[in-house]
């Protein structure tokens, strides 16, 4: 606004004059140096306030990759690319910011968001990047266990995206959480989203510390469509252990990434057998996956099969890697413990606004 040649020579003018004048004049050009640098000070401070007092202002997030991206206003065309993250964002805002979500969104067998995936316009499952370009996202929200070659593409062609976990934990999905809510411009509803799952999570645990003793906790064998999934450090042991139940999966030793074969589960000898629901809108034949297992004579004398502890949860809960999280570990409950844990069809948690 105002140069160096400015004051330097505003200074530099005073030396010439006699010393009577040359001490007044200073100062009066000390005053107005003063006045200038006031001015100057006031409207840094007005822009900083108008920034933090406006909704739409600019604001920056830094992805798990250390990628600092910058948002000049919140996101209206959001994308993401997994159920979960979908979830998430649906938490936090209303589904008119999104224009697409995944393709089992709306699929009752795999969702818990059925109607609110009704109104985001768009379905997407491994799209290519011409299909994610057209659809003109100012967001896309990647997770980094999937194929990621089209980030860095979206990212030279000015959209934003920012990378989350590929959730592992309950604590992955928190960091997940605080991550979006601050790529939407929503950071406090992050965090209350947040607080709303530790509630839930409390009072369901306080729930079977009442009436379950621990020493009549149900030994547990998920039997997944992705079957090497459901052992140690994986969304599902961590359910398992807010839902009171021992993770016979976990408990034999096998990790996430490793496959439960039918001589494994012959070992677990598992109380409660859970068995997906997953369907794929009707695409997938998920009796004819479950009759391998319940219909094996191999496998007759396991205890669940054997005394009727066979359920069917509803995937939509149980591999949610968002707040819903606290739904998964009451439906696990409920299988294992009864109706005192039901759980309604279709629950979500939402601050949205």
């Amino acid at each position: 606004m105002f140069s160096n040649r400015f004051f330097y020579c505003a200074l530099l003018s005073f030396a010439k004059d006699k010393q009577g004048r040359y001490y007044m004049k200073i100062a009066l050009n000390i005053k107005f140096i003063l006045l200038l640098l006031i001015a100057l000070m006031s409207l840094v401070m007005s822009g900083c306030g108008n920034d933090s007092a406006s909704k739409g202002g600019e604001y920056e997030v830094t992805d798990i990759h250390g990628t600092v991206i910058h948002f000049k206003e919140k996101p209206s065309r959001i994308v993401t690319m997994t159920i979960g993250t979908d979830n998430i964002v649906l938490g936090l805002v209303k589904p008119e910011r999104m224009i697409a979500c995944n393709t089992n969104l709306d699929d009752p067998a795999s969702s818990n968001v059925v109607e609110l995936a009704k109104q985001i316009p768009n379905k997407v499952r491994h799209p290519k990047l011409e299909e994610i370009i057209a659809l003109q996202p100012d967001l896309v929200i990647a997770a980094d266990w999937g194929n990621l070659d089209y980030v860095q593409s979206l990212r030279d062609m000015g959209i934003n995206v920012v990378v989350v976990k590929g959730s592992k934990n309950l604590g992955d999905i928190k960091d997940n959480i605080r991550l979006i809510a601050a790529a939407l411009g929503e950071g406090e509803k992050g965090e209350r989203l947040i607080t709303l799952m530790e509630e839930r999570l409390n009072t369901l645990k306080a729930k079977i510390d009442a009436q379950v003793p621990a020493d009549q906790r149900k030994r547990v064998a998920l039997i997944s469509v992705v079957q090497n999934y459901g052992g140690r450090d994986c969304i599902y042991d961590d359910e398992c252990k807010w839902a009171g139940v021992i993770n016979g999966l976990s408990e034999a030793g096998l990790k996430r990434g490793v496959k439960l074969t039918k001589e494994m589960l012959l070992k677990i000898d598992p109380d409660i057998i859970l068995l997906p629901s997953y369907s794929a809108h009707g695409s997938f034949d998920n009796q004819a996956f479950k009759d391998q297992y319940t219909k094996d004579p191999s496998l007759q004398q396991i205890k669940a099969i054997k005394n009727g502890g066979i359920r069917e949860p509803r995937d939509a809960y149980i591999y949610s890697s968002s707040q819903d999280f606290c739904f998964g570990a009451q439906e696990i409950a409920y299988s294992a413990y009864g109706d005192a844990f039901k759980l309604d069809d279709q629950q979500h948690l939402s601050v949205a606004e």
